[in-house]
């Protein structure tokens, strides 16, 4: 079996284990009804959104253009995808937090990463392509950072 599989299975039962001794112990004490909140499944679903939806978003988008250079070979498997992610789920915790200023940075941090890349290939269009896929993904981790803040105001 693949060791990631195990992995996961390892973790799924850990997590009903932990749940198992905390319901056993504390079942009393537990108002599922707090948990399960308005402000809890938005949070979810934000989230959701940000990291699957608007991968698929990026994704339709960014398919209008193709590079003759992307070679996958010289990169890891799906590694511009977990990065999208990580950046937007980055992006929506500043605005939870109200740290634009950390936004700020860590968009000065991504282009002194790929300045170096971007610089030796000097390459307009590959430029071009990954100036538009940085900003459709932090536009679209603002806008739903966004839309959240204003839906937890309204409830």
């Amino acid at each position: 079996m693949n060791l990631r599989v195990l992995f996961a299975i390892d973790q799924i039962v850990h997590l009903l284990l932990i749940g198992l001794v905390v319901y056993l112990n504390f079942s009393n004490q537990i108002e599922l009804e707090k948990i399960y909140t308005t402000a809890s499944l938005l949070l979810l679903l934000a989230v959701l959104i940000i990291s699957f939806a608007s991968f698929i978003i990026m994704e339709i988008i960014m398919s209008n253009w193709s590079l003759e250079e992307d070679n996958s070979e010289d990169s890891l498997e799906s590694a511009g995808k977990y990065i999208g992610i990580l950046e937007r789920l980055f992006v929506f915790g500043f605005i939870l937090l109200n740290q634009w200023s950390a936004i700020g940075l860590l968009i000065a941090a991504k282009s002194v990463f790929r300045f170096g890349y971007l610089s030796r290939a000097k390459d307009r269009k590959l430029t071009e392509y990954i100036l538009i896929g940085t900003l459709i993904s932090f536009g679209l981790a603002i806008f739903i950072g966004l839309v959240y803040q204003y839906l937890i105001k309204q409830l």
